[in-house]
């Protein structure tokens, strides 16, 4: 793999969210015709081009390499002139959104749908968490919808259609959508008698769903697809483990993943070499030739941490891992996008001991990375010892530093940590690391670790008094979560104390980048 972005064709998936345009409508009807066979199949092309052309911005889609996979239309209402007693062609002006109102107080879910052969990458939930979004960027009250509850045909001679609801609210009963509908937030108001009359697994029922915007305020500006004002990040402190396999291992990037994904984090940070109990695996005892053995499970590994990213929705820095190139031998960092793209990033600075013991070679590229929750740059341990690198990417605009980090000891781990939080204070921006813990007895020159995982802030007032914004109880396995604010990095720039990025006496002198010539 090069040091260059790897290409979509290479990856699983290439997810982009973004809105439905005319030119989509062959996707839309092939998962209409799909999912609702039963029910009359797809929209006439006269209904989606009424939907796109009288509310855009309202048609979202998730496209992957080009074909739309998953999409939600919405339309906003004055929900007075309907109130809860409506059915499906009432308020949705039989899905033309004559109805649609700019001047309205509700977005009201149209459709939904998600192609049937992508429904475990949690595409729905994406979708519903960036309908959220809009009705937060457009200030409306809340986002309102009929939900059919397609297993109730099963029950409905044993049950009301409200015993049925209240079974799915307390999991004693699964509903494909009133299930999903729950877990994202929303509340059922009422049940609906005849809200799809056509509707025969749900026996023409329906219910009236709601979620609240807390943030609805009169008068805030209108905004689609804004950039995100803060980031939660998750930093995972990993304990040193022996694996029979590289499957164990898996297993347990997952349990992380899964652990951070719950709790909204926009990004999952691993260690350097994370993957290094595999080098117990070796069939050979030198380090050499452990280091690597371990570069050949590097693919695999990648494969399937993307996979995560795009299944928890939440990119995923997969710490680094050694890759061999031209019979040379590499540690590079991945940032697996919940998008499904990978770029990578050359450590530039092997340590003395991995030239010499590991025959390792430093990369020659330095670049930032645009996400969905700001710019961000990585650099791998011994790295952020080099203030220029840093200097670089903080010209680039880069708001949040990554640095996996492995050290086997605490003079080692603080020449880390303190040159991280230099990073974060001369640059203005944030800085997190994540390292390793525990033993790995049976790899020759990697026994020992000491780490502590922490997120380090820019100095100043709006800042913690110690510029740790939290960090971790050393050597022990454990996660830390922390929510970033980046209008404050902005604000500092221009109203801080100190200000060092306007401050810098560029008519003096400058960092320059001169490799990749």
């Amino acid at each position: 793999m090069s040091q260059d972005q790897t290409t979509v064709e290479d990856t699983e998936h290439h997810l982009e969210l973004r809105n439905l345009r005319l030119d989509d409508y062959d996707d839309v009807r092939g998962l209409m015709d799909s999912v609702y066979a039963k029910v009359g199949g797809a929209w006439p092309y006269k209904n989606f081009k009424a939907q796109v052309t009288t509310f855009s911005e309202g048609q979202i889609c998730i496209e992957d390499k080009g074909k739309v996979v998953a999409f939600a239309i919405s339309v906003i209402v004055d929900y007075e002139q309907f109130g809860d007693k409506h059915s499906y062609d009432e308020i949705t002006g039989d899905a033309y959104l004559t109805t649609h109102d700019p001047n309205g107080d509700v977005l009201y879910g149209v459709e939904v749908i998600v192609c049937p052969s992508y429904r475990g990458l949690r595409l729905g939930r994406r979708l519903y968490e960036a309908r959220k979004d809009l009705c937060r960027n457009l200030n409306l009250k809340s986002i309102m919808a009929g939900g059919r509850i397609p297993n109730y045909a099963n029950y409905s001679s044993q049950m009301s259609p409200y015993e049925y609801i209240e079974q799915v609210k307390s999991k004693d009963i699964y509903d494909p959508i009133l299930t999903f509908q729950l877990a994202n937030g929303f509340e059922v108001k009422q049940v609906m008698t005849a809200y799809l009359p056509e509707d025969e697994d749900s026996k023409g029922y329906a219910t009236l769903l709601q979620w609240h915007n807390i943030y609805y305020e009169p008068n805030s500006p209108l905004l689609i697809g804004g950039k995100k004002s803060s980031a939660r990040i998750g930093c995972i402190q990993w304990q040193m483990r022996y694996f029979n396999n590289v499957e164990e291992l898996l297993q347990q990037v997952e349990y992380f993943v899964d652990a951070l994904s719950d709790y909204g984090c926009d990004v999952a940070l691993f260690p350097e070499f994370f993957n290094a109990p595999l080098m117990g695996l070796s069939p050979n005892e030198s380090s050499i030739d452990a280091i690597w053995h371990l570069a050949t499970y590097t693919d695999e590994i990648l494969t399937s941490v993307s996979h995560l990213a795009v299944s928890y929705n939440i990119t995923i820095i997969a710490g680094s891992m050694p890759v061999v190139e031209d019979d040379e031998l590499y540690n590079v960092a991945y940032v697996c996008k919940r998008d499904g793209t990978i770029e990578s990033q050359y450590k530039l600075h092997p340590t003395p001991h991995e030239k010499k013991d590991w025959i390792m070679k430093g990369g020659d590229s330095l670049k930032t990375f645009d996400t969905d929750f700001g710019k961000i740059g990585v650099l791998i341990c011994y790295d952020v010892e080099f203030p220029e690198l840093a200097r670089v990417l903080s010209e680039q605009e880069m708001q949040i530093l990554f640095v996996p980090f492995w050290t086997d000891t605490k003079n080692g781990y603080l020449r880390v940590r303190r040159c991280a939080q230099a990073r974060a204070i001369e640059n203005e921006c944030y800085v997190a690391i994540a390292g390793s813990v525990g033993n790995l007895p049976k790899v020759d020159n990697v026994d020992i670790q000491y780490g502590q995982t922490a997120v380090f802030s820019p100095s100043d007032f709006a800042f913690p008094h110690d510029a740790i914004v939290s960090e971790t109880t050393p050597n022990t396995e454990m996660t830390l979560i922390v929510d970033l604010d980046l209008d404050k990095l902005t604000k500092l720039q221009n109203e801080g104390s100190v200000r060092n990025y306007l401050d810098r006496r560029r008519d003096l002198y400058r960092v320059e980048w001169i490799g990749n010539r």
